[in-house]
């Protein structure tokens, strides 16, 4: 893998942790493809191959869907998210498409309350150059904690 597409893999990974983060969510379904999906699942269906999913959106419809409601129509206390990334493993690269792994860590923190980590675990990715960038085929949020807190409201 050439040094400029590793820079562009890393800028996408880090671009979604800070879109997520911030209170202006609704340019990050633009980092999928049409067809993207996203999904947000344990690490025991993860590894067991079962289907069962906290999130799982099958387009970029259905990404704006969701930051629609998040940003319009759910009520929740207000938090702020923090995500810590690593660097990207990357499993296979071709001409047309990466794959990759990076671990993660999110927060939350309301602003009258300490930190809280909501979630630990990896992301495995699908990546492929759309133009000149690249943009995600699929991205799973493989949770490592058995219980997230049931007021996940954003995408891990």
């Amino acid at each position: 893998m050439e040094f400029f597409t590793y820079l562009q893999l890393t800028e996408l990974l880090q671009r979604s942790a800070a879109l997520l983060d911030s209170n202006d969510l609704s340019t990050w379904p633009d980092l999928f493809i049409p067809d993207g999906r996203y999904k947000l699942q344990s690490r025991e269906n993860f590894d067991a191959s079962l289907p069962l999913c906290i999130m799982d959106y099958e387009s970029q419809g259905m990404l704006r869907d969701r930051i629609y409601g998040v940003q319009n129509t759910i009520y929740h206390d207000p938090y702020s998210q923090r995500h810590v990334c690593s660097a990207p493993l990357i499993g296979s690269f071709t001409d047309s498409e990466i794959q990759c792994e990076s671990s993660y860590i999110v927060t939350r923190t309301q602003r009258d309350g300490m930190p809280q980590i909501i979630s630990t675990g990896r992301y495995m990715d699908v990546i492929v150059r759309d133009g000149d960038a690249l943009r995600f085929k699929s991205r799973t949020a493989v949770y490592d904690n058995d219980l997230l807190p049931n007021s996940v409201i954003k995408p891990i």
